[in-house]
């Protein structure tokens, strides 16, 4: 899909493959019935990397990269991803808010001339039961199966929201209401609210 009808997308969806030394992703665009369209992004992350970073690219044959996001540090709990396109040039950042996330997972996303839209987790007490299920022995193994959902505001207007569907395997809907955020800024997010979730 090229760059110009990624734009007017609104609806993506992000499915998680399970692999046993690394975590992949596919994107793809929301068909008009609603189900699964074309793949739009390809996304693989190195489990246990020293210094996080991980491209998307246009399939699963990873020939084609589209973008990337890497951390500015090697080991930082709030550490900043850059996220640039194809040739390397800077799209935007985002970073995980370490004190607010100790209760609710938030995260600040910033693209040039947009200012800095801030996102959290909806539910409080969904939030404070998936930090639970960290700490049960052996429960770090099997997947937090129920739905979490991270809303994205910039000031008072909601920009864009990321649902994660109930189910073993992780899934979520991405759905942008602000015509002007970069899509693949957004698609670096979604897929690092995954990757990046237990930092």
């Amino acid at each position: 899909m090229d760059l110009e009808k990624l734009q007017t997308q609104s609806r993506f969806l992000v499915r998680q493959r399970v692999r046993m030394m690394v975590n992949q992703y596919e994107v793809r665009a929301e068909a008009p019935d609603g189900s699964e369209g074309e793949m739009v992004a390809f996304a693989q992350q190195k489990r246990l990397a020293f210094k996080e970073q991980v491209t998307l690219y246009t399939d699963d044959s990873k020939s084609q990269p589209i973008l990337g996001f890497k951390a500015r540090s090697v080991i930082d709990v709030g550490a900043t991803y850059d996220v640039t396109d194809a040739g390397g040039q800077s799209i935007g950042n985002f970073r995980k808010d370490f004190a607010k996330s100790l209760l609710k997972s938030t995260w600040h996303l910033e693209q040039p001339g947009l200012g800095v839209a801030t996102g959290s987790e909806r539910n409080k007490n969904v939030a404070i039961l998936r930090r639970v299920w960290e700490f049960i022995p052996f429960a770090n193994n099997i997947p937090f199966a129920w739905p979490y959902h991270f809303d994205f505001y910039a000031g008072e207007q909601l920009v864009f929201s990321v649902e994660k569907k109930f189910g073993l395997r992780d899934r979520y809907v991405v759905d942008i209401k602000d015509p002007n955020l970069d899509r693949r800024l957004i698609l670096a997010q979604a897929v690092a609210l995954d990757a990046l979730q237990s930092r």
